[in-house]
């Protein structure tokens, strides 16, 4: 429980590091904040096959291949549903990074509302794969949703400061996006924890919000500003850096 909880803060940390990144470098160049992303989608690729989809068909059993295929469309689903109710921070911040001057504060807050609630799905994916009772992959998956909060929290902070928000406010707003991450891995441990028989469902619904969030999001961001080849470089090296981790990790 002890290391649950210590990688829940790991995670949710992460976007207030990279928020404290934010009002460090508050003009980040597309091409730094890309390359990172990039290397997450396939730090988070890799997290998602290799530490909850192929786990699912393992604990599945006679059933699994169904188990799995319909827990993974699932999840997609989960998030496709909430990005029709609340547009999310990757297409749409990037605009506004670009255009200070007339940022909109209410706009912004509800960017910031998005972050909150794609990080639930997010943190929930982390603490499911502490449930299945392989740590090590369970913090390949965490390691790769702290890596991708790092570049979140940076681009929220400079179209927060020039909507007119305060520093401090800023500060723990960006703070609250990462809290909810916090409680999303805690709730998906418990859950697993409490109820072992949802555990292969669990997986494949965590692994398809990190399938949805990598192509839908990371991906079509990551390819928006004219750096397409150093960006797909970038997440085939984060790919194989997990697949290598996971490798020599057993």
């Amino acid at each position: 429980m002890k290391m649950v909880l210590l990688t829940a803060l790991g995670v949710g940390g992460a976007t207030v590091f990279g928020s404290l990144l934010g009002f460090a470098f508050k003009k980040i160049s597309h091409k730094f904040s890309d390359i990172v992303l990039s290397f997450a989608a396939g730090v988070m690729l890799a997290a998602a096959v290799l530490g909850l989809v192929l786990p699912s068909l393992e604990y599945g059993g006679k059933y699994g291949l169904l188990i799995t295929v319909a827990g993974i469309f699932a999840g997609a689903l989960c998030l496709n549903l909430i990005d029709k109710l609340v547009p999310h921070l990757h297409r749409l911040v990037g605009a506004e990074v670009e255009d200070h001057n007339n940022a909109n504060l209410s706009k912004i807050l509800l960017f910031v509302t998005a972050i909150a609630i794609h990080n639930l799905p997010e943190g929930i994916a982390a603490g499911v794969g502490f449930g299945s009772g392989d740590t090590a992959q369970a913090m390949i998956i965490a390691g790769g949703i702290a890596l991708q909060n790092i570049p979140e929290g940076m681009v929220i902070i400079g179209p927060m400061l020039a909507a007119g928000v305060s520093p401090g406010r800023t500060f723990v707003c960006a703070m609250m996006t990462g809290l909810v991450e916090v409680a999303g891995t805690l709730i998906g441990y418990f859950a697993v924890s409490v109820a072992s028989v949802i555990l292969p469902f669990a997986l494949a619904f965590a692994g398809g919000t990190m399938l949805y969030v990598i192509s839908d999001e990371m991906i079509p961001e990551t390819h928006a500003h004219g750096g397409e080849r150093g960006a797909t470089y970038a997440l085939l090296v984060g790919f194989c850096v997990m697949l290598a981790t996971d490798v020599l990790l057993g």
